[in-house]
């Protein structure tokens, strides 16, 4: 890395960052704002442009050839361009859905939405990295400011609990993924990750580099809510307040598989050796991911929870994709990504304006809503959408997410995997219709009496939300052109020509 020129591209590397650079400065402003107007009403929403905004450049970017900028540290346009947009809608989204949902529950500070950005631009920087340190950054300016986040509500035990059990085991895993990549660095000589391979096959380290990529992975599968690292996920999100637990059920998620499809691409995945004991690891992974995930959700009554054991099945989708190694496969999931966003944001949304305990939902069972379809037709056929489209039916987003990740599985050799993850997927929806079942063909009398009194008004911005999610998954399904421009944007024109 030669300093000396830094001077030279300055304004060429602003240009390429500058939407992490716009987040993290709009953040830091928004908290001093605070300062001198607390929870000042405005703030909520200068947030809101300034993800907008970011989104807006991000588009521009999309059509662009790949590039990487401050030293070669981040990258931009093509892929991680798209990978950042769907990062910006994901916070978008939840920004959106969080200020009448703050508000009623009397959290609505300033700082949340300074927060929300700081974690936003560590995503975004986390989703683009193209070194080692890069990734560390970025995983922990992402990982702080949602450790805040999940405790927001100090007065409730179980928000504390969350909190607490999240940073200790998000400080325990960073351990593991900072010593992985010590040793990968010790054995290979180089943080990048298209470095990798020349100095892999000059080194007398090479047992020890893929120590340093177990450790690693160690690291990655927990963020990703993996088993066996998925301990934390059902406590979290149940105790979050729910529009941020949607958020970071998304954009979190987004940006960490997306930092791992580039290791994996550029790094990892050249280095494979003798029969690719890497891709049976995460096969093996993915596998027991995706069955324990199906598996534990099936006897939870409440529903953010049940939506949390949900994300874990869905890593493990994602992963079968990751397990087949190819750049179809990377394309799939990156392209899943997406679909699983608006599926998650939409149903944690609808969620968040059914609850009624004062608890943000945690302890409230899917039973006391019974009949809720009814009394809020809007939130129940939105519900619909997502638990369909969560479970893979045709012609909605998630069928075609799911085609995208199993496919180039079956291709690369790995049919007995998405076998797997097929009749998981049926199984699956004995527990999303269950939800639906609850909502329209039980009696609002079999419902909690508190629920059935409670108003549960839906704001103008939050429908729109909503709406948009539902409308976007039909849209994706139905619309074969956009969705084979997707496609085809990664399998051929993204990765393939990353350099």
């Amino acid at each position: 890395m030669e300093l000396s020129t830094a001077f030279d591209t300055i304004l060429s590397d602003l240009a390429g960052g500058a939407s992490i650079l716009w987040l993290a400065l709009a953040g830091v402003v928004l908290i001093v704002w605070d300062i001198f107007r607390n929870n000042a009403p405005v703030l909520p929403w200068l947030a809101c442009l300034v993800v907008a905004g970011a989104a807006v450049i991000e588009v521009f970017r999309l059509g662009d050839p790949s590039s990487t900028v401050f030293f070669s540290l981040v990258r931009t346009g093509g892929p991680a361009s798209f990978v950042s947009l769907v990062i910006l809608i994901s916070a978008l989204c939840s920004i959106v859905l969080s200020v009448p949902y703050l508000a009623r529950i009397k959290h609505g500070y300033g700082e949340v939405y300074a927060l929300i950005l700081f974690a936003t631009s560590g995503m975004v920087m986390l989703g683009t990295a193209n070194n080692m340190v890069t990734v560390f950054v970025g995983l922990e300016t992402m990982s702080i400011a949602l450790y805040i986040l999940t405790g927001l509500v100090r007065s409730d035990e179980g928000a504390m609990e969350s909190a607490l059990k999240y940073f200790l085991l998000g400080a325990f895993s960073t351990g593991f993924f900072l010593y992985g990549i010590a040793l990968m660095y010790g054995a290979t000589g180089t943080m990048y990750f298209t470095e990798m391979a020349s100095g892999y096959a000059g080194s007398e380290l090479q047992p020890l580099f893929w120590v340093g990529v177990a450790l690693f992975l160690v690291g990655f599968l927990f963020k990703v809510a993996a088993v066996p690292f998925h301990m934390w996920t059902p406590d979290v999100y149940q105790g979050a307040p729910t529009t941020l637990t949607g958020f970071m059920a998304t954009a979190s998620k987004t940006a960490a598989f997306a930092a791992l499809v580039l290791v994996l691409y550029h790094g990892i995945g050249t280095l494979a050796p003798g029969d690719g004991q890497w891709q049976l690891a995460l096969a093996l992974v993915a596998l027991v991911t995706v069955v324990m995930g199906n598996i534990l959700a099936l006897n939870q009554d409440n529903v953010k929870r049940m939506l949390a054991y949900s994300s874990i099945a869905h890593a493990g989708y994602v992963l079968i994709a990751l397990a087949a190694g190819t750049s179809e496969a990377y394309a799939g999931a990156v392209y899943y990504l997406l679909i699983y966003a608006l599926m998650n944001i939409g149903a944690f949304g609808v969620m968040a304006l059914l609850e009624w305990d004062g608890k943000e939902g945690r302890v409230q069972t899917l039973d006391s809503l019974s009949g809720i379809g009814f009394k809020k037709p809007l939130l129940g056929v939105t519900m619909g959408v997502f638990m369909f489209s969560l479970t893979g039916f045709p012609p909605l987003g998630g069928f075609f997410g799911k085609l995208a990740v199993f496919a180039p599985a079956v291709n690369a050799g790995l049919t007995w995997l998405a076998i797997v993850g097929v009749l998981a997927s049926v199984f699956s929806g004995y527990y999303y219709l269950r939800v639906l079942y609850v909502f329209w063909m039980k009696s609002p009398d079999d419902g909690d009496p508190v629920a059935r009194s409670a108003d549960f008004s839906v704001p103008r911005t939050s429908s729109v939300v909503i709406v948009g999610c539902a409308v976007l998954l039909l849209v994706i399904g139905l619309v074969p052109g956009l969705r084979d421009l997707t496609l085809s944007f990664f399998a051929q024109g993204g990765l393939a020509a990353l350099p």
